[in-house]
């Protein structure tokens, strides 16, 4: 049987306001697919002392834990950890070998890095399935972005796995941005090359928590933790809770989104140059807008630099979640399908980026044909900024 605590079971009135804003029923229209019908799910493998069914299980396995529901429920419920702590009992129960090794090599940057175009060219051959094909992975990962300083900085800049494997340049443009403001910044040391973010939604929680001790040890001192990947951003935001220590408590305060940090330092600097006419169509993270509740100094900073619109689909998810769009590659299609048509009716042919705070976000985005054939890019955030802004590599304009 599964162990859910009963208070939280209990805030769930079925009213299902949650249902329009869960990407899984939008495309499935099951019920079991849905907050509501997940936690009917979980509410009768607790109280009935039974383990979920094979189909109960996929039913919790195929959530995407993009957390949209939470902010439409009128109760508060706390599906999030309702759905971590399922998926948790399940791994426990039916074992995650597979996944355990897959995750695992997470730790090791330098073969990720070194991996890029013997991956690629897999790909492009089609020796790898098709679900793995959809990924846009980078050809190449460039310089490892520098500190700025051996000494405690005035920020840290968390540098992860796969942004460190295959998109530093959005680090490097990140310490760009920094660097204008006049703040020194550091990278993390031994430890900290991974958030644990995936393993904590697969359900290795053990992984996961350990993960989140050598990051907090990788970063020492009282300094901002500054963090551009939007769902690493949120899972080192949530140590407080996945530790609940007072020292992870106190990490957790220092973590910042690196645009709610810069959107306070640039708005009086920010020069924005002619010739920049793009369209700027922000796609919001669901870690982003829905965990964090940060996406609005993204859509501030740009406004700064060019013409933004929204995405006209209320956050909804496009279907990357982690390792969603590998485990789940019909439901994941579907959802970057609806998420594509609404850019595609929105730019109606003109010039337009496409930004994305998350980097699985933006490598499923970017692998979707039409919006190449388009001529449309998908972008991190913090790339458009220190491009529009003209910063060189030493901070300058």
């Amino acid at each position: 049987m599964f162990t859910i605590d009963d208070d939280d079971l209990s805030s769930c009135v079925g009213c299902g306001l949650c249902l329009p804003h869960c990407p899984t029923y939008r495309v499935t229209g099951n019920e079991a697919s849905s907050p509501r019908g997940r936690i009917a799910i979980m509410a009768e493998a607790s109280r009935g002392e039974r383990w979920p069914t094979s189909g109960e299980k996929d039913a919790l396995d195929s959530c995407i834990q993009c957390r949209a529901c939470e902010p439409a429920c009128p109760s508060g419920v706390r599906y999030g950890r309702m759905i971590e702590s399922a998926r948790h009992q399940m791994v426990d129960h039916d074992g995650a070998r597979g996944r355990r090794l897959v995750l695992s090599l997470l730790r090791y940057r330098r073969v990720l890095a070194l991996s890029t175009p013997l991956v690629r060219a897999a790909m492009s051959l089609r020796l790898v399935p098709r679900r793995l094909r959809t990924a846009g992975v980078p050809w190449r990962s460039g310089p490892r972005v520098r500190s700025t300083t051996t000494g405690q900085p005035d920020v840290w800049l968390f540098t992860g796995c796969v942004m460190d494997a295959w998109q530093r340049d959005v680090h490097r443009d990140a310490a760009r941005l920094i660097g204008s403001t006049g703040a020194t910044l550091r990278t993390p040391g031994r430890g900290g090359e991974c958030c644990g973010a995936l393993h904590l939604h697969s359900g290795l929680h053990d992984v996961a928590r350990a993960w989140a001790a050598r990051v907090m040890a990788s970063m020492i001192g009282d300094s901002p933790v500054l963090v551009d990947s939007a769902g690493c951003g949120a899972a080192l935001k949530e140590y407080g809770t996945l530790l609940d220590t007072p020292e992870a408590r106190v990490f957790s305060a220092r973590v910042f989104d690196i645009h709610e940090w810069l959107d306070e330092r640039l708005s009086a600097t920010s020069r924005p140059m002619n010739g920049d006419s793009d369209m700027i169509v922000v796609q919001d993270p669901c870690h982003l807008r829905h965990v964090q509740k940060r996406s609005e100094p993204v859509h501030r900073l740009l406004g700064r630099v060019g013409t933004t619109v929204s995405v006209p689909d209320d956050g909804l998810c496009c279907g990357a979640g982690g390792t969603y769009s590998v485990t789940h590659p019909d439901l994941a299609g579907a959802l970057r399908t609806a998420k594509v048509d609404r850019i595609l009716a929105l730019t109606r042919g003109r010039g337009a980026v496409v930004a994305s705070a998350n980097p699985g976000c933006s490598m499923h985005l970017s692998s979707d044909p039409r919006l190449r054939r388009a001529g449309i890019k998908v972008q991190h955030p913090v790339r458009i900024l220190a491009a529009r802004l003209r910063i060189d590599d030493e901070g300058n304009r």
